[in-house]
């Protein structure tokens, strides 16, 4: 795949990777509607068009990343449908068979999100989990029964919290993918604000790259009783 990316783009990392190799082995249902959310250059939301998919929409903030997201479409022979806005806004009321997302989960320096700039692909509140928590609780809504959603993040951010969400949001969940390996350069240019906080023991530099999957259950019918 040729992926290129616009000035203030983030480019895709071993995070992105893991994500999509969770998906190709999670498979592409044949005719499938997939939705990437954050998209950033289009490589994922790419590669499940290449797997398969019916319509892959792909969503995010800047237009930037959506120019690029676009440019790399074409370059690849993938149809993309592109959407900006926050989350799931730009595709209220519609429901798919796979969501993918790579969040901004990277802990900053205070819960304030950025509202501009290149920031916006990495920055994750206080805590890391300020978009992760709403993609959790929103995505149930944007499934078709038996679909499921992949997100990838950082064990820096708590997996078990993101599981437990996904959980309490009605999704089957559970890990599908994880790699360990040092600190990403953000994570590790903050590792004395994250000890500071208890997200990384002292001395900790090492980090899991995990992707989880919720999954929305189908709803067996019951028969209908003999007149």
């Amino acid at each position: 795949m040729r992926i290129i990316t616009l000035p203030g783009v983030f480019q895709p990392h071993s995070d992105a990777r893991l994500l999509a190799g969770a998906m190709r082995a999670t498979g592409v249902a044949p005719g499938a509607d997939v939705l990437e959310l954050f998209t950033g250059s289009g490589a994922i939301a790419i590669a499940a068009a290449r797997e398969g998919a019916r319509e892959v929409t792909a969503v995010d903030v800047s237009r930037r990343a959506l120019a690029s997201a676009w440019v790399n479409a074409r370059r690849n022979g993938a149809r993309l449908r592109l959407r900006r806005g926050d989350l799931f806004a730009p595709v209220a009321g519609e429901r798919f068979d796979l969501i993918l997302a790579n969040p901004p989960y990277v802990p900053g320096a205070g819960e304030a999100l950025p509202r501009r700039g290149a920031a916006r692909a990495w920055e994750g509140g206080g805590d890391g989990r300020a978009l992760l928590d709403r993609l959790c609780d929103e995505a149930p809504a944007h499934l078709t029964p038996g679909g499921t959603l992949l997100l990838v993040q950082s064990s820096v951010c708590g997996e078990q919290a993101t599981l437990e969400r996904l959980r309490a949001a009605g999704l089957h969940a559970e890990r599908v993918a994880a790699t360990r390996g040092p600190l990403g350069p953000l994570m590790r240019s903050r590792a004395e604000l994250l000890e500071a906080r208890g997200l990384l023991a002292p001395g900790q530099r090492e980090e899991e790259l995990l992707v989880l999957a919720g999954r929305l259950q189908r709803v067996a019918l019951r028969p209908q009783a003999l007149a």
